[in-house]
């Protein structure tokens, strides 16, 4: 959708809600912090942004607690990855909610996932293979790409519950993503050197960053997607790096680090945790900065920087035991 086409959509609700009366800040719930920074940015001082997870927490895995029930049932917008990513707990909060507004197929429950073309689809569905999405990768925020489509996407839902600040909402959108674009250009400049490069992932949660970037994925230290590797089956890994060396390893910040610190001892290569979303890292404050702490951390470690999260060159250790220059 263009922007004339969704400036089209958005002033004819506008026009549909001229006689309303003011009210208060639409009430957003939305299910990782990705979401809720996008609707932030779209909505500004017109919405209120509840985060049911934060940025070390697993999305996956998340307990349907009265708490968040009871954010959902004053909720006018639930914004969800869906591809199952919150299968586990968000169904539950929706249906306990006993919120109309909210449930699936109303216009108060918004989706990602189905904006965007999944990557790493199952050919066949079988739990023996793990824990695999039947709908693709839910981890689309790695691509920083994929937020413009969900954000053209979420402004036209947001002005159809909240017509009255339709423009608002779409005057917010069109400067965000004016900066957004000039951003991601300044981002895959900064990351050249990164096209080719071989990792090593503890967890397949980068499949969008890895075609974003060109990173070439030469292993996983999970057998199979969330069953934990045995010590033998790192140990092949460690041997393959004679004839296939990864240059690092990556995982999501919220993810426990004892596989990729095992093989990064092994392999003598950096093992980092990228942010995955805002607030994964200190530095990860909001959408902009998550990427730049992702583009760094990744540089730093192509560098043979041992411990990428420092920002003065000093503290890089590599393994040949020199200190690396910037």
């Amino acid at each position: 959708m263009n922007m004339n086409r969704l400036a089209a959509i958005v002033v004819s609700l506008m026009l549909a809600a001229f006689v309303l009366p003011a009210h208060a800040a639409l009430n957003i719930f939305a299910t990782v912090p990705e979401w809720g920074a996008l609707a932030q940015e779209i909505g500004g001082d017109k919405v209120k942004i509840y985060n049911a997870t934060q940025g070390l927490q697993d999305p996956h895995h998340i307990q349907a607690k009265p708490s968040l029930i009871a954010q959902a049932r004053a909720a006018q917008l639930v914004i969800a990855t869906g591809a199952e990513l919150e299968i586990g707990w968000l169904p539950v909060v929706v249906r306990e909610s006993g919120n109309a507004r909210i449930q699936m197929g109303q216009p108060g429950y918004f989706e990602a996932a189905p904006l965007v073309i999944l990557l790493d689809v199952p050919a066949v569905l079988d739990r023996a293979h793990g824990d695999v999405h039947a709908g693709g990768n839910p981890h689309i925020q790695t691509d920083p790409r994929n937020l413009l489509k969900v954000g053209q996407a979420l402004v036209t839902r947001m002005s159809e519950i909240d017509p009255q600040n339709a423009m608002i909402y779409l005057t917010n959108y069109q400067v965000f993503a004016e900066k957004w674009r000039t951003s991601i250009a300044r981002w895959e400049k900064e990351a050249a050197p990164l096209k080719g490069v071989p990792i090593l992932v503890q967890h397949k949660a980068f499949p969008y960053l890895q075609h974003w970037l060109g990173l070439k994925e030469v292993g996983c230290l999970e057998p199979k997607p969330g069953v934990e590797a045995s010590s033998a089956y790192l140990a092949e890994i460690v041997a393959r790096q004679a004839t296939q060396p990864a240059k690092m390893i990556i995982r999501p910040a919220y993810q426990y680090d004892a596989p990729s610190r095992w093989m990064a001892e092994r392999a003598k290569i950096p093992a980092l945790a990228l942010p995955f979303t805002v607030g994964g890292t200190p530095e990860a404050k909001d959408l902009f900065s998550l990427y730049d702490e992702t583009i760094r951390l990744l540089l730093k470690a192509l560098q043979g920087c041992f411990n990428p999260q420092p920002t003065s060159s000093a503290d890089c250790k590599p393994a040949d035991g020199k200190r690396s220059t910037d």
